[in-house]
């Protein structure tokens, strides 16, 4: 028997700690590895992958996309940038797109969005409301945002402009901005990913959208992780009734393809003028394709009802699992976005699963998070259940470090 391959990277510089395995291929909510080892995939390229691997109606479609233009740069017309920028408006309410590479790059420029609308007005210097436990990205102007101590460790001194609150606190920001008259917009994460999978509550989240428009402020939903359909509509703010102004989207957008998108609404669509903002890559032929065909996917095969179904079934399953055990504090979450909390720091996981057959991730130190494809079946739900439970039972029955 052959011995197991093992990664080797000298030359790749080491800012992940990376579990010991290598990915050749995929085939739905399935990958392997370069030894041949089955995973169940409970990650979904960190809620990136929303119609799986290898999808057979995605594929052909990019391999065509190839074959005409991958890249043109934005001083030319870039007609499937209309198309997928109009399918966003549809589907959101909102009226105009930006389109970028990543989830931080929308963030970035919803930033730039949010202090441009304070220095039009002469607010000056124009402040944003942030929240405890939120993660925005690695720039130095998301890391700011950002309420993560270690991910600030080290990158001093972070950029000014920003007021943090407590989530799910409407005191809290009202006393903010009374403290704080040049706060131009109130940005916060729909459902926080890396922050431990927090949702902010939907009477939350109305009482922003009144406060907002009370104080003519800018509020701004990064739907990064939680948006594209994968808590059962397609943007998670939607269970609460509202729209935002500033809707930051990337991850499950391009199923795989990097791109990002800021979508606006009438307060904002106009800020930004030729000359403020700009990318290179952004908006290219193959990344715009990818989210064109995404989204029609995702409505011919009912992703977002399968994402709420499948996703009440493994959430029920862990809570049927974890019902009353001693170190479990919470199963939340919605749809196919689930947070598991423990008591204790529980990275130690990742590796048990791995070694389990499972892919998942630990966030916010006590966290396991779950974000698998939307095209996860009730079966695969129960495969991840049976899995996972008996490893946490396990880690738990074990003395605290």
């Amino acid at each position: 028997m052959n011995a197991p391959v093992l990664p080797s990277e000298p030359h790749v510089m080491h800012t992940y700690g990376r579990l010991p395995v290598a990915l050749s291929h995929g085939n739905g909510c399935w990958v392997w590895d370069v030894n041949g080892r089955r995973y169940l995939d409970g990650l979904g390229g960190i809620a990136v992958n929303t119609l799986g691997h290898a999808h057979a109606k995605l594929v052909p479609a990019l391999q065509e996309q190839i074959g005409k233009l991958i890249h043109t740069s934005n001083y030319f017309h870039v007609p499937l940038q209309e198309t997928l920028a109009a399918k966003l408006c549809e589907l959101s309410g909102l009226t105009n797109v930006f389109f970028c590479n990543s989830g931080l790059e929308a963030n970035e420029a919803a930033l730039k969005i949010a202090r441009k609308y304070g220095n039009d007005r002469a607010i000056t210097p124009p402040e944003v409301l942030v929240f405890e436990g939120a993660f925005h990205g690695r720039s130095i102007a998301t890391l700011s945002a950002t309420a993560n101590p270690k991910i600030h460790a080290g990158f001093g001194p972070l950029v000014p402009g920003f007021v943090r609150v407590p989530l799910n606190d409407i005191g809290a920001v009202e006393a903010a901005l009374k403290a704080h008259p040049n706060i131009t917009a109130v940005f916060l994460e729909t459902i926080q990913g890396e922050g431990g999978v927090n949702p902010a509550r939907i009477e939350f989240l109305q009482a922003l959208r009144r406060v907002c428009d009370a104080h003519d402020l800018l509020l701004m939903l990064d739907e990064v992780q939680c948006g594209i359909g994968r808590t059962g509509k397609w943007f998670a703010h939607q269970w609460a009734g509202i729209q935002p102004d500033v809707m930051p989207l990337a991850k499950g957008l391009g199923s795989g393809v990097p791109v990002g998108a800021v979508v606006c609404g009438p307060r904002a669509a106009k800020i930004l003028q030729p000359g403020n903002h700009g990318t290179t890559f952004g908006g290219n032929p193959l990344a715009m394709r990818a989210g064109v065909e995404t989204l029609r996917i995702m409505e011919e095969e009912g992703l977002l009802a399968n994402a709420a179904k499948v996703g009440a079934a493994l959430k029920a399953g862990l809570e049927r699992e974890f019902a009353g055990m001693p170190g479990v504090v919470e199963v939340r979450g919605q749809g196919l976005m689930l947070g598991i909390e423990l008591d204790r720091p529980c990275g130690a996981l990742l590796g048990q699963a791995l070694e389990a057959g499972l892919l998942m991730s630990v966030t916010s130190d006590k966290v396991i998070r779950l974000v698998p494809a939307l095209i996860l079946s009730e079966a695969e739900a129960a495969q991840i259940v049976a899995i996972l439970a008996p490893l946490v039972k396990t880690f738990l029955s074990q003395p605290a470090p």
